[in-house]
């Protein structure tokens, strides 16, 4: 008798186990069954690029990929408009969205935010030689990628702390926008410093005012509705900034001075 409980105990155990190792996902409704699928818009270095080979990489790549590891998902990652990776998140047609997004008031209104994982500081692309400076940017016409805090706050009224929209272009992209600059369409770009430093980097005659901007943080978008995945991103979160792989991610593409 007492060996069929010990037998009997030692198979509950192992189904147990089991039953922990294959349903790490169990309680969160992702939008397809064991996946956790990102909506970004790839054209944001160093926080998510396309590499040379055609696939997805930066911080925002990798982190979404400790984070899915975590919990017991296979991580998809779905290209598009910053408007619309923005969007896919409050549609249910991602789980969530990490394009290097800004904590706003307005986003808080229509989807859940995740801890935040990086600090962004905006800065201002100019040409080398340029008359721009951070003091009469109201003066001058100004690039932004299409929905960014960047673009929303450089457009709103001057008595908001804005230059007014007709001061602003938007564009899909920030290489785009840097492309605009390049060709004399505007006079400068209001882009996150570690995109600019990319850009300028590879397009020589281009330089970064002194000075910030602004400062943000970003955080992980995810649906409204969606409390479970929220509360399980961040204990991801938690775990991955304790154990030091955030801070590793992020010196991988933007290492200390």
């Amino acid at each position: 008798m007492k060996k069929l409980f010990a037998m009997l105990l030692v198979l509950v155990m192992m189904l147990s186990l089991a039953a922990c190792g294959s349903s790490a996902d169990a309680g969160l409704n992702t939008i397809e069954k064991g996946k956790l699928i990102m909506s970004t818009n790839a054209a944001f270095p160093p926080y998510e690029m396309v590499a040379d080979d055609g696939s997805f990489e930066g911080i925002d790549v990798e982190v979404a990929g400790a984070i899915a590891q975590k919990l017991g998902l296979e991580l998809v990652i779905d290209d598009m408009d910053f408007d619309a990776a923005l969007l896919a998140v409050q549609q249910n047609k991602s789980d969530i969205v990490m394009a290097g997004v800004t904590v706003t008031e307005d986003r808080q209104m229509v989807m859940n935010f995740s801890d935040s994982y990086a600090t962004g500081v905006q800065v201002v692309i100019v040409k080398e030689g340029s008359d721009v400076t951070m003091d009469n940017l109201g003066e001058k016409m100004i690039g932004c990628q299409r929905g960014t805090t960047g673009y929303i706050y450089a457009s709103d009224s001057p008595e908001n702390g804005g230059y007014g929209e007709d001061h602003v272009t938007a564009y899909d992209n920030g290489a785009s926008a840097v492309q605009a600059l390049i060709n004399g369409q505007v006079d400068c770009v209001i882009i996150d410093s570690a995109p600019a430093e990319a850009f300028v980097a590879a397009n020589a005659g281009l330089t970064i005012l002194e000075g910030t901007w602004v400062e943000e943080f970003y955080a992980i978008g995810m649906n409204k509705e969606n409390t479970a995945l929220l509360e399980a991103v961040n204990g991801a979160l938690k775990e991955l900034s304790e154990d030091g792989t955030l801070a590793s991610i992020v010196a991988k593409y933007i290492p200390a001075e």
